[in-house]
C-alpha cells in the first residue's frame, strides 16, 4: 500500500540497519588488519590499535557503537512492522526473515563482545554461555559446543572470531 513507504511509517529503520551492517563491514575489514585472535595478543592487539594506529581508536568505536545502533535499529524496525501488522499474511515469511536477521545481529554482537578478550569480555561471555545451558532440550550441548569444553579459553576465542567475522556474516548476507 502507498502508505507503507511513507517516511512515517518506515522511519528508515529497515534502510539504516542495512546501512549499519555495510558501515560495520567496512570498519571490521579494517579492524581485521590489525587484530590477532590468539589468547595474549589479542588484548594488546586493541590496545595499540587506540594508540599506535592512525584513527584506529575512532574505526574500532564506530565499529562498536554502529554494531549497538544496529542492534536498537533491527529492534525497533520490527516493533514497528509488528505494530503495524507486518506479520500478516501475505507477508508472513518476510515476517520470519526478519526475525531470523534480528536473531543473527544479536549472536554477532555477542559473539564480538569477547573479542577485546578483557576481564568484561570474559564475564560476559561466560554469563551468556551459562543461561544459555538452561535452554531446554539442548541447551548444554549448544553451551559445550560455543565455548569449546567447560571453561572459556583461547580456543573459545578463536570459536567466537570464526563466528563473528566469516560464519553469521556470510548467513547474513543470504
Amino acid at each position: 500500500k502507498r502508505h507503507g513507504v511513507k517516511l512515517s511509517y518506515t522511519l528508515c529503520l529497515g534502510g539504516t540497519s542495512f546501512f549499519l551492517f555495510i558501515l560495520l563491514t567496512i570498519t571490521g575489514i579494517f579492524l581485521m588488519f590489525y587484530y590477532r585472535p590468539t589468547s595474549p595478543e589479542a588484548y594488546f592487539d586493541l590496545q595499540a590499535l587506540g594508540s599506535d594506529v592512525a584513527f584506529g581508536q575512532f574505526v574500532r568505536n564506530m565499529h562498536r557503537l554502529g554494531a549497538h545502533i544496529m542492534v536498537l535499529t533491527g529492534f525497533l524496525h520490527l516493533t514497528l512492522l509488528f505494530y503495524h501488522g507486518a506479520y500478516k499474511p501475505p507477508r508472513e515469511f518476510n515476517w520470519v526473515v526478519g526475525i531470523v536477521l534480528l536473531l543473527l545481529t544479536l549472536l554477532l554482537s555477542f559473539t564480538g563482545y569477547l573479542l577485546p578478550w578483557d576481564q568484561l569480555a570474559l564475564w560476559t561471555v561466560t554469563v551468556g554461555s551459562n543461561m544459555g545451558a538452561y535452554a531446554p532440550v539442548f541447551g548444554n550441548q549448544v553451551s559445550f559446543v560455543l565455548v569449546g569444553g567447560t571453561q572459556i579459553t583461547a580456543d573459545t576465542l578463536l570459536r567466537f572470531y570464526v563466528l563473528h567475522v566469516l560464519f553469521l556474516p556470510f548467513i547474513i548476507v543470504i
